[in-house]
């Protein structure tokens, strides 16, 4: 068996304030709680030896044909793995019931229901929890046949089986095998908890069948307030579901990944921590949210950014930092993880972010967007703190910093940062105009009016006949395919098109699109990317608006062709196709979601003008 599985090789289950990692080969080797952002109980995804997992799989012949098998039951989130061997098939079924509430809990319940379908076929368990990230010792204790738990440093891991699994010690581990034939079932649950309250009670196999009809339910019936009706509807809806899953229902905030430390280069030192809320990330998720009929998803967190403008400024003096631990503490101070190897010797691993403090202007931008999408900007306290932020906005826009894309290799001028900034001002303006809202629309409009020229004038180079990453280069930079989303112009003006042919000559490799080029323009870091799948499908839905439609469908199919086995997709593409960075990233599904509802808008638009409706 591979130690480190391939990114993509994975399926995702969550209870919406935790989420767990389970491989095709039956392992759960990412799982972080109580919270997305709390510490490993499962982390065998960074360090094969010492980040600890929970295998459920049933023995395969090697020398027979046997085949594995992994997928979602139809829009839900209830993952199948099955495995199938000419003397059985089986399947386990990974689930966690979805606790949609605005109470945090300590005690999160993943279960691992067993049954075989046909034949007979042996089944073994291995449990090897490591906590704190596989830094901290823990102790076993067997509590009779069927149940343990594991104690941690303020954690315990209980685990309890049903069926005729037999714990067994290994040191401080567990193990244990069964046999079931046609019919038979039998299950496995790990109950996470920080209390001191007793161990949870066992089920019984009628309980598990029913909790798992009630998972199935709770997504269904999720799903039908979709308004996405669409030609690629379950691709939509598993995007859906994903950013869903990715979403800290106490607070409504959604996270950028679910894992930390996976390489956009194996073997590179480009792992960051991503189980954070990325203002940027999340806002932009608030137009696809709505655009699905997700309403009360993107209220929340809404509400959630609402209080960051609220809670007033950073140390640095800026009103909002760039991302917040999901229940909007700033505190994410980086930390280097030295005992684990990294993904395939992927190192340094980072737990928290440094780029918390980074300076990044656009996010101004993002946040306007979204607090303006709706009328209640926070009613009159809401707007109040809304107007001090752009208030000074005027007096800071004009200043570099490290962009978007997090660059560590010095601030800048950064083009997108400027367009963002006219986005602030754009929609401060219009909400100020159309609710007869306290602002003082005059500076406002002087410095959105000052910021579109500057752009103009330093954000394009006419050697490139493009606009370029910023002031002092001639690089491109795929975020400026937001340039006619966010109505800083026409998506057919002749200085947009231009810009798009110079990103498909310079950025766009077989409809997969680089961020920017990093040997031109240096960000502070070793090592190369793969193209990044935010961008990519930015720019299908660019080509989209631009009338390329031909152009676009067919990038948009290829795209999906790059989706792992349950629809799931990372930060990034390798050069052989492969899945990299953290995994699965919000920003690419709501991309993906977007891109599709451009498509279809403009394709129904061309079939009704080709009929003559």
């Amino acid at each position: 068996m591979n130690a480190y599985p391939p990114i993509a090789d994975h399926g995702m289950v969550g209870d919406l304030q935790t989420a767990a990692l389970v491989s095709s080969a039956g392992t759960i080797d990412w799982w972080c709680t109580p919270r997305f952002d709390s510490p490993s109980v499962f982390a065998s995804l960074l360090d094969s030896e010492r980040g600890g997992y929970c295998r459920l799989s049933a023995h395969l012949p090697a020398d027979r044909a046997a085949v594995v098998r992994q997928l979602y039951l139809s829009d839900t989130a209830v993952l199948v793995t099955r495995f199938m061997a000419p003397g059985g098939v089986g399947e386990v079924a990974d689930f966690m019931a979805p606790l949609n509430t605005t109470t945090p809990t300590d005690r999160h319940r993943l279960v691992r229901a067993v049954r075989v379908v046909r034949g007979t076929l042996d089944f073994s368990l291995d449990c090897r929890p490591r906590f704190d990230y596989g830094r901290a010792p823990h102790t076993l204790q067997r509590l009779d046949e069927a149940s343990a738990v594991f104690h941690g440093p303020g954690t315990k891991l209980y685990l309890q089986t049903i069926g005729p699994f037999v714990l067994r010690p290994d040191g401080e581990d567990v193990t244990a095998r069964c046999t079931l034939a046609a019919g038979e079932t039998a299950a496995v649950v790990l109950t996470s908890t920080n209390d001191d309250g007793p161990a949870p009670r066992p089920s019984s196999p009628a309980e598990i069948s029913d909790e798992l009809e009630s998972c199935r339910t709770f997504w269904h019936k999720w799903l039908r307030g979709s308004v996405y009706r669409g030609r690629w509807r379950d691709v939509v809806n598993r995007s859906a579901i994903t950013l869903k899953l990715l979403t800290y229902a106490p607070s409504g905030a959604p996270i950028a990944a679910l894992t930390m430390g996976l390489p956009e280069q194996v073997g590179g030192e480009r792992n960051w921590d991503y189980r954070f809320t990325w203002v940027r990330d999340a806002s932009l998720s608030v137009r696809a949210m709505i655009d699905l009929g997700f309403t009360a998803e993107a209220a929340a967190f809404r509400h959630w950014l609402r209080d960051r403008v609220a809670a007033g400024g950073t140390p640095s003096g800026d009103p909002l930092q760039i991302m917040y631990r999901v229940d909007g503490d700033p505190h994410l101070t980086e930390e280097i993880l030295d005992h684990l190897e990294g993904y395939e010797g992927s190192a340094p691993v980072r737990a928290g972010n440094a780029a918390a403090d980074q300076v990044q202007l656009d996010i101004y931008g993002e946040a306007a967007d979204a607090l303006t999408q709706t009328r209640d900007v926070g009613y009159l306290r809401g707007w109040q703190a809304f107007a001090d932020v752009l208030d000074w906005l005027a007096d800071h826009w004009d200043r570099p910093d490290e962009g978007i894309w997090e660059t560590r290799g010095g601030q800048q001028n950064f083009t997108f940062s400027r367009l963002m900034t006219w986005v602030a001002f754009d929609r401060g303006i219009r909400h100020a105009t159309a609710f007869s809202r306290p602002a003082d629309i005059g500076r406002w409009t002087e410095v959105r009016d000052t910021v579109f020229k500057q752009i103009v004038e330093r954000g394009w180079n006419t050697k490139r006949q493009a606009f370029v990453q910023h002031y002092a280069t001639d690089v491109l930079d795929a975020s400026l395919l937001l340039m006619p989303r966010v109505g800083f112009l026409s998506p057919t003006d002749p200085a947009w098109l231009s810009t798009l042919d110079a990103m498909d000559q310079e950025l766009v490799s077989d409809s997969l699109v680089y961020r920017y080029n990093p040997e031109a323009s240096p960000d502070g870091l070793r090592g190369s990317e793969g193209t990044f799948n935010l961008c990519s499908f930015l720019y299908i839905e660019a080509l989209t608006h631009a009338g390329r439609l031909h152009e676009a469908r067919y990038a948009f199919d290829k795209m999906l062709t790059y989706a792992n086995h349950v629809g799931l997709f990372a930060e990034e593409i390798g050069p052989s196709g492969e899945q990299l960075g953290n995994f699965p990233q919000a920003f690419t599904h709501l991309a993906l979601i977007s891109a599709a509802i451009a498509l279809d808008e403009q394709l129904d638009k061309a079939e009704r003008s080709s009929s003559g409706g």
